[in-house]
């Protein structure tokens, strides 16, 4: 199969960058590079990519911040994204994890363990991309959304109010949100979130990928700090459930 895609290469280290550079370009890739998060996201703004291999420390955007950044934005969250690091630390490994980045490559690595990385996740986002277009889009939600103590949910005005107070959430964290709080009390699988909010079909590995950005934004919106899960409670394993917030 002939190698194609666009892939970003986010090092402030110039004789890395360039031989992976040179390593994807000969594998018939195009390869386009940063030192850091700040000029990766000009590189971005410019043009389509179709994949991310970042290095965790850099100056002025490190890694993980660049990782936020591209999950935020609606026209970059799908695509997928490999940090390349020396950290060998499980606690940097199992944050990496935590946030959801789709893999980890430690420094030093094999050009084929690159190269099959890399071939793994481009053929993958194609999948889902494909399924994205055959799947139907959701049914649209009844207006009426019931209220969850302090919480209430007004559809069709697109507002939220907490303790009387406003939300502004963006379309994707409503349809979240409007999704628990229509099953309050029960866990809703990431599956089906995702359906909800992004239109997606996919398995749960990657549904949840998706989705953690976003309930972590939800959360933040809502008040709570960052690593409390507040009113939206993870069900390790089977997936998401709203609560009366406190």
């Amino acid at each position: 199969m002939e190698a194609t895609g666009s892939i970003l290469v986010v090092d402030d280290q110039p004789t890395l960058r360039d031989n992976v550079k040179q390593m994807l370009e000969e594998a018939g890739y195009q390869a386009l590079t940063a030192c850091d998060g700040v000029e990766a996201l000009d590189v971005l703004q410019a043009q389509p990519i179709d994949l991310i291999l970042a290095d965790i420390a850099m100056p002025r955007m490190n890694g993980y911040e660049l990782y936020e950044r591209v999950r935020k934005n609606p026209h970059w969250v799908k695509i997928p994204f490999i940090f390349l690091t020396a950290r060998t630390m499980d606690s940097d490994v199992r944050y990496g994890k935590q946030l959801g980045v789709d893999d980890y490559l430690v420094k030093p690595f094999q050009l084929e363990d690159l190269l099959a990385a890399v071939q793994g996740k481009l053929r993958r986002a194609q999948q889902l991309a494909q399924r994205s277009a055959q799947t139907p889009p959701p049914q649209t939600l009844e207006v009426h959304v019931p209220s969850l103590g302090c919480l209430h949910i007004d559809a069709s005005q697109h507002q939220v109010r907490l303790d009387g107070k406003p939300i502004h959430l963006s379309a994707k964290e409503l349809k979240l949100l409007e999704c628990l709080a229509r099953q309050q009390g029960n866990v809703v699988s990431p599956r089906e979130l995702l359906r909800i909010t992004h239109g997606l079909d996919t398995d749960d590995i990657g549904a949840g990928g998706l989705l953690r950005p976003l309930v972590r934004s939800v959360r933040r919106k809502l008040g709570y700090e960052v690593g409390q899960t507040g009113c939206i409670e993870a069900v390790r394993g089977v997936g998401y459930r709203l609560v009366a917030p406190k």
